[in-house]
């Protein structure tokens, strides 16, 4: 049996983890962590599934029990179904004597195991959905594909109680609700960004970011590897950006990069969960770190200082210089090259030093290198300037939408907010998609409140239901919902130092991007998210999670106030 993704799941969320086994809570804690997750009570079955499904049918006589004959079943031909399904035996192994057996089956489907099949998946289901059904007899999954199959799986996950997320020293009996969901997210881009650049995060920090991300259905990892501050990832034949560019970071920390080797485990780590990792070297500006690293990118070939503040809009890459395109050529092939997901993020942001023809004549040789490596450019929305091409993606930061809220605008901001609209529909109009980031909506660095002591306030203050009860369609109302690739939501890191403050600014807000970007919606509504959210608290808790106890929630379980 393939133990890789157990073992790796295990790692990020499991008592082998400093500071994450049970020891490290109250037992009278754990025993209310237990009973909360198993739903006590009477009646339907407490509902905590985040993203909300598309549609729940519970069927309260019905429950599915684990028992020591229990085994997780797929198609013998089908060795995703096979990895997804260790996957899932190793989180029921954590808190029952015995791990169920994943098996082959070529019979029809029989009582008493858990199914992972794509036959017989409705073709609506399309990619990433997926159809669960829970019996007294039987659990079934089905799917058009591994990924509806692994979100089916996560489902589950949510059905369980949160003692599956580590290894226990007694077993527990376990059991499912019956139920039966069918589920489909509305957008294909469900992602979240990392800024390692400002304030480096070690490959095992990310990883289990990860495993929080896909254990709400998120399929993106948006990774800044490159800013002012410092270079992040290897790239052979330039060792100076790691070994000086790398080597510190907001506020002169030591800094760090990931090797080339590290950079593919990484990815491949993202991969197996449904993950697709999209790497950003920022260019031509917020580029300090090559600048101190090589002479030869300067106009004026003088290698500039480290820098460990936090100013932008201060550097840019020569773009007079020949060198500049050679190496970015082999930055944007090295990268590409170890990278299987389509996209390449060029950053594109906050370049000041350029004139805007300047500026638009660098993004579009960048688009063309970019195309040459086999991927699809991906910038911020500055770029929606340049002519883009089919296939290109804008990720829409900057809070100017909709043009026609400027009451207390006077003319020149007026006028930005529609140029920046039609900027932005003459690129939809050419073929590109629209990846949705609004910076007072999704920002995940913006404080929660003001006496938050870490994050910004520059875009606003959203806090929980800031973040979550908006509807898109009213916001972009003249962006096609066709044009619309999806949503994701930053953490920039200028204020933040740990995997801690990370985890603390990002929950609870992330489950809730993750459901506008899963969810219908006609579905979503506040009062009632606001109570599966309080019901995450029991499985946070027990994952170790530093999440920010929130006011607006009514929380089982949980830390203390950061």
């Amino acid at each position: 049996m393939n133990k890789k993704l157990i073992a790796k799941s295990q790692n990020h969320f499991g008592s082998t983890v400093p500071g994450l086994p049970f020891l490290s809570y109250p037992g009278a804690l754990l025993f209310a962590v237990f009973l909360v997750g198993c739903g006590a009570g009477s009646g339907e079955p407490e509902h905590t599934i985040i993203p909300l499904p598309a549609s729940v049918e519970w069927t309260v006589a019905d429950t599915f029990h684990f028992t020591e004959e229990t085994r997780i079943l797929f198609d013998s031909t089908d060795t995703e179904a096979e990895r997804i399904g260790e996957f899932l035996s190793g989180l029921i192994g954590n808190s029952t004597e015995t791990m169920p057996a994943v098996e082959a089956y070529s019979t029809d489907v029989a009582d008493g195991g858990i199914y992972l099949t794509r036959e017989g998946a409705s073709s609506s289901l399309g990619s990433e959905g997926y159809e669960l059904t829970v019996t007294g007899s039987q659990v079934i999954v089905r799917a058009m594909e591994p990924a509806g199959l692994f979100y089916g799986v996560q489902t589950i996950r949510h059905l369980l109680p949160p003692v599956v997320e580590y290894t226990a020293a007694y077993p527990r009996p376990l059991f499912l609700p019956g139920v039966h969901i069918t589920d489909q997210p509305r957008f294909q881009w469900r992602g979240t960004m990392l800024d390692v650049a400002r304030h480096f995060l070690p490959l095992h920090d990310v990883k289990r970011f990860i495993d929080l991300a896909a254990l709400y259905k998120l399929n993106r990892l948006h990774l800044h590897l490159s800013d002012d501050q410092g270079w992040r990832v290897e790239i052979p034949g330039w060792p100076n950006l790691t070994e000086h560019g790398g080597s510190t970071e907001v506020g002169g920390g030591v800094g760090g990069y990931y090797s080339t080797d590290e950079y593919t485990e990484l990815v491949e780590y993202a991969q197996e969960r449904f993950v697709t990792v999209v790497p950003e070297i920022d260019m031509p500006g917020h580029t300090n770190a090559a600048l101190a690293s090589y002479a030869e990118f300067n106009c004026d070939g003088i290698a500039r200082d480290l820098y460990i503040g936090t100013n932008v809009g201060f550097s840019t890459l020569c773009v007079d210089k020949d060198i500049t395109y050679e190496f970015l050529d082999d930055v944007i092939r090295e990268i590409s090259s170890r990278t299987p997901g389509p996209y390449f993020h060029v950053g594109g942001d906050e370049v000041e030093e350029l004139s805007e023809e300047e500026y638009i004549t660098f993004i579009e040789r960048m688009q063309s290198i970019v195309n040459s490596h086999g991927k699809r450019m991906i910038g911020w929305d500055e770029i929606a300037l340049a002519d883009l091409q089919v296939g290109s993606v804008v990720q829409l930061w900057r809070p100017y939408w909709p043009s026609d809220e400027t009451e207390d605008m006077d003319s020149a901001q007026a006028a930005l907010r529609v140029e920046f609209e039609a900027g932005i529909l003459r690129a939809v109009d050419a073929g590109a998609t629209v990846v949705l980031s609004p910076a007072d909506r999704l920002y995940l660095d913006m404080k929660y409140d003001t006496s938050t002591v870490l994050g910004l306030t520059w875009a606003g203050i959203p806090d929980e239901r800031g973040s979550y009860d908006w509807k898109i369609s009213d916001k972009f109302s003249s962006l096609p919902e066709g044009a619309i690739a999806g949503v994701e939501a930053p953490l920039w890191s200028e204020t933040l130092g740990t995997l801690e403050d990370f985890e603390y600014m990002a929950f609870p807000r992330l489950a809730g991007v993750a459901e506008l970007g899963w969810t219908s919606a006609s579905l979503r509504e506040w009062e009632e998210y606001r109570m599966r959210l309080g019901a995450q608290s029991a499985r946070w808790t027990v994952l170790g999670l530093n999440f920010r106890r929130s006011p607006l929630i009514p929380w089982e379980v949980g830390p203390s106030e950061h």
